[in-house]
């Protein structure tokens, strides 16, 4: 496997980003839908979602279905146009949706996946975490031999959309209902489950906005990325 160097700048670009609070699935779609055309436009720089969903099951843009073994009534099923297979979202996992421009950052979509993944590995180093990369399964983050975090992206016009999903204090039992990520015997973890005792997303967004920050060689702007009549905070 080759190790992707950091990025080297010496002048930042900067990029919002605003955590949301509890954000219904659909709804998510419609504010990255939105915010990718803003990027495509040029009215906006880069942008990140960071946010939790209520309990919801998504689905790659070419798999999935066929690893779903009993969903529990009530819960929804959103196909979506990302990569990978199916996957739970819920309260307690940290979702990241970064709205970035590949070409004016100079990445590519391989090297963007493992920037990713690098943020998602400090952040779990500066918690006394040790996680990992599994070669055979690219987009994904394991401590041991359980996946504590997924990635799922989609690129139109150099624009990104979906990302990641972190599980911080999840709660694990829905995995059971799906065949994540369509691996068999997969183990889900979460970051309270290994450290034994509860971490609420709350408390991981500015480590994370920070690891970003400096794997990917960009600047935070304050202020808020959405209008006041746009934000859901629930």
């Amino acid at each position: 496997m080759i190790a992707m160097p950091k990025t080297c700048v010496t002048s930042k670009k900067i990029y919002l980003a605003d955590y949301l609070g509890i954000v219904p699935y659909k709804l998510a779609l419609e504010l990255q839908e939105k915010l990718a055309r803003a990027r495509v436009e040029g009215t906006i720089p880069d942008a990140v979602l960071l946010l939790q969903h209520p309990p919801v099951f998504t689905i790659g843009r070419f798999k999935g279905k066929e690893d779903i073994i009993a969903p529990p009534n009530g819960i929804d099923i959103f196909q979506t146009n990302r990569g990978g297979s199916i996957t739970y979202h819920g309260p307690g996992q940290l979702v990241g949706y970064p709205i970035l421009n590949l070409k004016e950052n100079g990445l590519g979509v391989r090297e963007y996946v493992w920037k990713l993944e690098e943020v998602i590995i400090n952040l779990l180093l500066s918690l006394g975490i040790r996680g990992h990369r599994v070669g055979k399964y690219p987009g994904s983050v394991w401590v041991g031999g359980g996946k504590v975090c997924s990635i799922g992206i989609h690129v139109s016009q150099y624009i990104t959309t979906h990302g990641f999903a972190l599980n911080a204090n999840t709660d694990l039992r829905y995995f059971a209902y799906i065949k994540p990520c369509g691996i068999d015997g997969i183990i889900m973890t979460s970051i309270s489950k290994l450290l034994g005792y509860p971490v609420e997303v709350e408390a991981l967004t500015e480590s994370w906005l920070h690891s970003f920050s400096e794997i990917f060689g960009l600047k935070r702007e304050t202020g808020v990325l959405l209008p006041s009549e746009e934000r859901i905070i629930g």
